[in-house]
């Protein structure tokens, strides 16, 4: 009969109950998401029969400071602990137990141990890392939990899988920290002594009780173990037949005094691979020694032997003392090794010429050796033979037909990359020459022909383009693809290989011959000015100093030039323009000066007129940007800048009709605007805004295109040569000319 489901009736332990949730797996602590479903495995968050929950914060005491997980508090804080393990030695009768000594760390951070063993000098045991780095349980039956830092004080056991390390001592930074979380520390104990090493050095001491040789070669192996002394010597061999002189390196091995010796061979030497020259042994002075009988070379000699009664015989023997009968042998020592000194290796004579730094180091250490002079030991280089080629063939280029007479597997020709790389261009660098020329023929049709020659620097290579003109009766286009140009007057059939035109040899006024046909370089752009105005050591054309120091040798015609400068400027502008001043300049130097020459002195004296164009150009290129922008709005920005001007002076400043552009959106660029603003400003760079913006309005104040007005321009001025670009410099200012050349003062 069942029980009725009333209070008091029932033995269900849920009873009265609210909770039956399953715990979540994850939650903080010490604010840090972890797992924490160990601590919650029951129904309701209840733990299960025997488990023990673990602490909700650190064990650490918390400090002053702000509350920061303990990985970040304790960063590289470190525990140390010394410690020892008695360890048994089963099946050996030296011993019965060996104590071994460790190093116990102890990681604040996270709780994590590692143990070390220090390196014991001919222990024999292995040392290092005994226990890594990781967290380790308590032995049984708490092996569901890990050591935390309450588990470890001096004089104390710790059970780390079975062994057993007894802690004697700590460092101060250890003791300070345990003190600090409330831990009573232990008086430090001694840790005991190894029988074993003990029992070592007992032996180690012993007197002998029979006489004999004591030879310790340990030691000194030790001591020098990987100490090499390194000579570099040479044996000359060319007295016997078919001989040759060899370069060796002998190493000198301090640790057991044997010697070997390698040999350098070079490339095509026709000898075997092998690099002995002698296998490491200790090598007598005397050699080769003749043949000795077995036993004759021993390190010790017995007197005689002896012994007892069959039943208690002791085997042994006595060493003569006086080494009657021995076979002294004298081997090589360090001390017989010396720059300049010749060593006998087994019959053959070798020569110490020099050595290296460490070898110099120990000689004037231990021997107070300081000359080290080498010994030359390289012969006289061989006479170097000529090598001819056969001449060209007419077959592909020159280069590559070199190079098939160069080796057997025929290579392409190796161009200089790293001159490719550095003159190619990039950006607004070019690293290429512009110039205009024309033809110098008898032919009438092609005397008006006009061609820009291009050279590039990174490969030295030349392109030639005519300039079309409309019923010429010349297409005009490509003239000459672009390559390599050779020098007129060469043979075609020959060894050597031809020179090609050099950047040095084009400069204006010179005549370049393209392949037959000759050119006079009239002019050249910008660029190729100033490169080569920066570079007067390569291009003495562009010197300008020695452009002026020859006119200063024409000191005594100072009086002519005055009056021919004084007869063509006669309103006093103190300035020329170029055809005069080009004109004059060759009738002073009765023709010395290059028209090169005479265009690096004209752009060293340029009037200022030259630097910028009319303000009429840049207002037509904003008339075309304004028309493509479709902008109109001038009226606004009349009424803003009449809204500015509080004082109605109808001006304002510079930079406020320059806001009010920008806030206006006006489609001129800022590059533009500047020129043109600057042009309207006055001496305290106010902007007179109707007169500005009455300029700008294309609608009303049409403007021709500046295209129109550059050429408007340069049809003024006078033709240079025939060349169709504008002259290299409109006007020279000649009274620094003067005051440079003549020492004239302005009147």
């Amino acid at each position: 009969m069942a029980l009725p489901l009333l209070p008091g009736y029932s033995f269900n332990r849920n009873a009265g109950k609210e909770k039956f949730h399953k715990s979540q797996h994850w939650g903080f602590c010490n604010n840090v998401m972890m797992l924490v479903s160990d601590e919650k495995p029951g129904i309701g968050g209840e733990p299960l029969i025997g488990q023990k929950p673990k602490p909700k914060y650190s064990i650490y005491p918390t400090g002053m400071e702000s509350d920061v997980p303990s990985w970040v508090a304790f960063d590289k804080q470190v525990l140390s602990f010394d410690a020892y393990v008695e360890d048994e030695v089963p099946q050996k009768t030296e011993e019965d137990y060996r104590i071994r000594r460790y190093k116990i760390y102890f990681y604040l951070e996270d709780d994590t141990i590692q143990v070390n063993e220090p390196v014991l000098k001919n222990s024999g045991l292995p040392h290092g890392t005994s226990i890594r780095r990781h967290r380790i349980c308590l032995p049984p039956p708490d092996d569901d939990q890990f050591y935390t830092v309450y588990h470890f004080n001096i004089n104390t056991d710790v059970v780390f899988y079975g062994r057993t390390f007894k802690i004697y001592d700590c460092d101060t930074f250890t003791k300070n920290f345990l003190k600090k979380i409330g831990v009573r520390l232990n008086s430090p104990i001694k840790c005991p002594e190894d029988p074993y090493m003990k029992k070592r050095k007992v032996i180690e001491h012993v007197e002998p009780l029979r006489p004999y040789e004591y030879s310790n070669t340990l030691r000194q192996y030790l001591e020098h173990d990987k100490h090499v002394l390194r000579f570099f010597c040479v044996w000359d061999d060319t007295t016997s037949l078919f001989g040759d002189r060899r370069e060796l390196i002998l190493h000198y091995f301090l640790s057991d005094d044997t010697i070997e010796i390698k040999q350098l061979l070079p490339r095509n030497s026709g000898r075997d691979v092998s690099s002995l020259f002698l296998h490491r042994t200790k090598l007598p002075k005397c050699g080769p020694p003749g043949i000795y009988q077995p036993g004759q070379l021993t390190n010790q000699v017995v007197l005689n032997l002896y012994g007892g009664l069959p039943s208690t015989r002791v085997e042994g023997y006595i060493l003569d003392k006086h080494k009657l009968g021995k076979l002294d042998q004298n081997f090589y020592k360090d001390s017989d090794l010396a720059i300049g000194n010749i060593i006998n290796v087994w019959g053959r004579k070798v020569l110490l010429c020099d050595c290296d730094e460490y070898t110099k180091y120990y000689y004037k250490t231990k021997y107070g050796t300081e000359d080290f002079t080498p010994v030359p030991c390289r012969p006289p280089p061989p006479p170097k033979i000529e090598r001819k080629f056969p001449p060209y063939n007419g077959f592909g280029s020159e280069e590559d037909s070199l190079r098939s007479c160069i080796g057997l597997m025929a290579t392409p020709h190796r161009k200089n990359f790293k001159k490719f790389v550095e003159k190619d261009s990039y950006g607004n660098i070019s690293n290429t020459f512009r110039f205009f020329a024309k033809l110098i023929t008898h032919n009438c049709a092609d005397l008006d022909r006009m061609f820009v020659i291009s050279y590039f620097l990174c490969d030295d290579t030349m392109s030639v383009f005519e300039l079309s003109e409309r019923n010429a009766g010349f297409l005009g286009g490509k003239f000459l693809k672009r390559l390599r140009v050779k020098k007129p007057g060469q043979e075609i059939f020959k060894s050597e290989l031809s020179k090609y035109i050099q950047p040095e040899e084009l400069y204006v006024g010179a005549r370049v011959n393209v392949n037959g046909y000759l050119f006079h370089l009239l002019n050249a752009d910008e660029y190729t000015l100033n490169y080569m105005e920066s570079h007067p050591n390569k291009f003495p054309y562009s010197n300008f100093d020695l452009a002026i120091e020859k006119l200063k040798n024409e000191k005594e015609k100072s009086r002519e030039v005055m009056q021919v400068l004084s007869s063509v400027d006669p309103k006093n502008t103190e300035m020329v323009d170029y055809c005069t001043f080009r004109d004059l300049l060759k009738d002073v130097s009765a023709g010395q000066l290059t028209d090169h020459e005479i265009i690096t002195i004209a752009r060293r004296y340029r009037a200022s007129v030259d630097k910028e164009p009319p303000v009429d150009v840049f207002i037509s290129m904003a008339h075309e940007q304004l028309k493509k922008n479709h902008f109109e709005n001038f009226e606004k920005l009349l009424c803003m800048c009449v809204y500015q001007d509080r004082q109605k002076k109808k001006v304002l400043p510079s930079k406020e009709i320059r806001k009010l552009c920008k806030a206006s959106r006006l489609p001129v660029t800022e590059d533009l605007l500047m020129p043109i603003l600057s042009r309207f400003e006055d001496s305290e760079k106010q902007i007179d805004y109707e007169s500005f913006f009455s300029a700008l309005n294309w609608r009303e104040n049409p403007m021709v295109g500046w295209n129109t007005v550059l050429c408007n321009i340069e049809k003024t001025e006078y033709a240079w040569m025939g060349s169709p670009s504008p002259v290299p410099v409109r006007y020279i200012n000649y009274k620094p000319l003067l005051k440079d050349v003549f020492g004239l003062e302005d009147d």
